[in-house]
């Protein structure tokens, strides 16, 4: 492992120079590109760079424990017990940041949420975890684009799809796929009586043309008039446009743009990246046969977490985390619940590689 990351670091020291060249500073796609690579190497170089540190103050330590001075060897002795608590975190952080990148990370996020079992409460809640993540989006400096939604006449979502861009989009909000559940008095209950209501959340990778080629022959291209809620007609043109992929059935279709292009290339961005996560799925599921996981299915059917309103209490069940904290959860607060996810995720992972 550490000449694996004496290699790093020394590329990570190489790219800091070679970015400092006026030849790279001219030509700005060779400077982008290694600034990404740089990039992608810095958290470990700087990883690496801490622990050898902790290690030289280590041995450091060790000759003054060796010495004749009795108040530097007591210094020294509470010295190391802080160095050697440090260099073991220290090891453990780089053996997962050794582990594998999961090549989706660094794109955009499609995010689709759809009411499930609760009728109009699971419309409104599905509406309510759109502008969690919305707000949880603005909080990291995403863009957050609506791509196609369905509305209901008590300020609901049937269904939305939105496009989230920015920097380590996909890493962390990965884990949010699944169902979520909510437990509270709805608005259109008169009696008080808490109802349980679900809605699914999937998060696609966004799928590059490079990721997914479509052949335009394996397409159906249907264009119809818009409509809005109760289905009166709100455009007086066909600009809405369904998308039929015919090997495999999946159909996307857009009518929020008053542009039938716009409509078709957003139904288009949505299709790729629903085949792309279909692709994927198959290649899981393919390891799975071979070796399978300890840290569940991944199956959007199971149950990932529950909003207990009364309580004022948000559960994540696969790592049976409980937070009081439903308020700032709902205000776009999710890192109190994806910081410790993706610890879990990846301490699992680390236990598959050894």
């Amino acid at each position: 492992m550490f000449e694996k990351l004496i290699k790093i670091q020394k590329k990570y020291f190489d790219l800091n120079e070679l970015l400092t060249h006026p030849e790279v500073l001219q030509d700005s796609q060779e400077y982008q590109r290694l600034s990404k690579e740089r990039s992608g190497l810095e958290e470990l170089a700087l990883t690496y760079g801490e622990y050898s540190e902790v290690v030289r103050g280590i041995a450091e330590n060790d000759r003054f424990l060796k010495g004749g001075d009795l108040e530097l060897r007591d210094l020294a002795q509470e010295e190391l017990a802080i160095l050697e608590a440090r260099k073991a975190d220290l090891e453990e952080r780089l053996r997962i940041l050794l582990l594998p990148k999961d090549p989706n990370d660094s794109k955009n996020v499609l995010l689709e949420i759809r009411a499930g079992a609760g009728g109009d409460e699971a419309s409104l809640f599905a509406f309510e975890l759109f502008r969690m993540y919305g707000r949880y989006a603005e909080r990291k400096g995403w863009r957050v684009e609506i791509l196609s939604e369905s509305t209901t006449g008590l300020r609901g979502y049937k269904e939305v799809i939105a496009l989230i861009e920015g920097k380590g989009a996909y890493s962390r909000l990965k884990y949010e796929s699944g169902v979520h559940r909510v437990q509270r008095v709805p608005v259109t209950e008169a009696s008080g009586r808490i109802h349980t209501s679900t809605v699914t959340v999937a998060v696609l990778p966004e799928a590059e043309e490079v990721d997914v080629e479509i052949d335009p022959k394996e397409l159906r291209i249907d264009v119809f008039r818009s409509s809005g809620p109760g289905g009166q007609s709100v455009n007086t043109t066909d600009s809405a446009v369904r998308v039929t992929h015919l090997p495999t059935g999946l159909v996307v279709a857009c009518q929020d743009e008053k542009s039938q292009h716009k409509n078709k290339a957003k139904a288009l961005k949505i299709l790729r990246s629903r085949l792309f996560d279909r692709l994927m799925q198959e290649q899981q599921e393919t390891i799975a046969k071979e070796r399978r996981s300890q840290v569940g299915t991944g199956d959007r059917s199971e149950k990932i977490r529950t909003y207990n309103f009364p309580q004022s209490r948000v559960t994540d069940h696969r790592i049976g985390l409980n937070l009081r904290q439903l308020a700032e959860v709902m205000d776009g607060g999710l890192d109190g619940l994806v910081e410790p996810l993706v610890t879990y995720f990846q301490t699992e992972a680390l236990k598959g590689a050894r």
